[in-house]
């Protein structure tokens, strides 16, 4: 087959989107003739409800059917064949003429055979609406993902109403590394059945790496205190988290919350020369930061704060991976390519200095970001900032943000 050559999923997309297309000319030219002859059609959902005696919400989906800017955003937002037959109906007896109602009936027809023949159900067509229409792949991402929260968090009998982690890269005093420091805020975390171990993971992935030290914010080996909780920024009574430190991970076993109690659970953990400064830029590495979604939770945040000196002019790309199968996925390994997500998501730049980094998620968050940074030794009017943010994330899946690396000095 020559280079060049369309694929035949390629040639079997672009009839499907052809069928798709001609279909929802048809149906929104039909619908719109129909609509023109309807008394107070044009004043609203409530006046056209009345005069078709259908309910409110049937004839808001209509208007914006009818009102779509093109054929896909039309049929992504047209009520089902069923429900538009009863609106035909209703329009017989306010006089439309039968020459225009034979016309929506063919073009329903057609909806209803491209559901149906075509492709299976409605939530099939909503699929592969997502693919070119914007507002179609929003709404289906949404209910898709908290559906899969529902089951997920049933299934691990752990949920949380917020799951969210900041990573702040400030340079290490000896000039050639960077100092890594990370924040998890989870909030209204419960279990939801007896006997499940609730665990929070970090870890590192870096060349020729040296022995891994990760300490709480006091400068204590985070293996040997009792709980790694900032008290201050979670719920009384102060749930324990204790880290046990394996090779690159630190695992955090979370105790003292009981069935259905919901907990804000705030740890810190402070790694000094976490990772390489400097990195050839023609060796073609990233430096990363990831979050992985390990608690089904609403809501998920990640922040990434860096100081003006490292990873200058850079603005961080994002990836989502699946990591379900084969774990953590290194952002610098071509081969976990294939394992990313195509989702709606995007890195929003907060600016400089923690005044900026107001959150609705995570309870007193400027003051948390403040506090870490003073106990550190960090200037947080300094750092500029980075944040990604997801309704319902899939369980199992990796946010990950990265920077090109620095070249070392000359």
């Amino acid at each position: 087959m020559p280079v060049n050559a369309p694929s035949n999923s390629s040639r079997e997309d672009a009839t499907l989107e052809l069928r798709i297309t001609q279909t929802g000319d048809a149906l929104l030219a039909g619908l719109a003739k129909v609509l023109e002859q309807v008394p107070g059609s044009d004043a609203g959902p409530q006046r056209l409800a009345t005069e078709l005696g259908v309910d409110k919400v049937l004839a808001s989906r209509l208007l914006k059917a009818v009102r779509s800017p093109d054929a896909m955003s039309a049929m992504h937002r047209a009520p089902g064949p069923d429900p538009l037959r009863r609106v035909l109906k209703a329009s017989e007896r306010l006089g439309v003429a039968a020459p225009d109602l034979a016309a929506a009936h063919a073009a329903i027809d057609r909806f209803e055979s491209l559901i149906r023949s075509d492709l299976g159900d409605r939530s099939a067509l909503e699929a592969v609406l997502s693919a070119w229409v914007p507002e179609a792949r929003r709404e289906f991402e949404l209910r898709r993902m908290q559906t899969a929260f529902r089951a997920m968090s049933q299934l691990k009998g752990v949920e949380a109403d917020v799951f969210a982690e900041a990573a702040i890269f400030w340079p290490n005093d000896d000039g050639d590394h960077i100092d890594v420091v990370w924040i998890k805020a989870v909030r209204g975390v419960r279990r939801l059945r007896p006997g499940v171990t609730v665990k929070f993971t970090s870890h590192r992935s870096v060349e020729a790496p040296g022995a891994r030290r990760p300490l709480t914010l006091a400068g204590e080996p985070v293996e040997s205190v009792p709980s790694t909780v900032v008290p201050e920024f979670s719920t009384e009574p102060v749930p324990t988290l204790a880290g046990h430190v394996v090779g690159e991970h630190t695992h955090y076993l979370l105790e003292g919350i009981g069935l259905g109690e919901p907990a804000d659970v705030v740890t810190c953990e402070v790694n000094r020369a976490e990772i390489p400064r400097y990195l050839p830029r023609s060796r073609a590495r990233r430096a990363w930061a990831s979050s992985d979604i390990a608690i089904p939770a609403k809501k998920f945040q990640l922040d990434v704060f860096v100081h003006p000196d490292v990873f200058p002019d850079e603005h961080p790309d994002l990836r989502v991976y699946d990591s379900t199968i084969r774990g953590t996925a290194d952002r610098n390994d071509p081969s976990r390519d294939i394992d990313q997500f195509d989702l709606l998501a995007s890195v929003e730049h907060l600016g400089q200095g923690a005044t900026r980094f107001g959150s609705d998620a995570v309870r007193r968050y400027r003051s948390l970001i403040e506090h870490v940074c003073q106990s550190v030794g960090f200037e947080s009017d300094q750092l500029r900032g980075y944040r990604v943010r997801a309704d319902y994330p899939i369980y199992g899946s990796q946010y990950t943000m990265s920077f090109r690396t620095t070249d070392p000095p000359a």
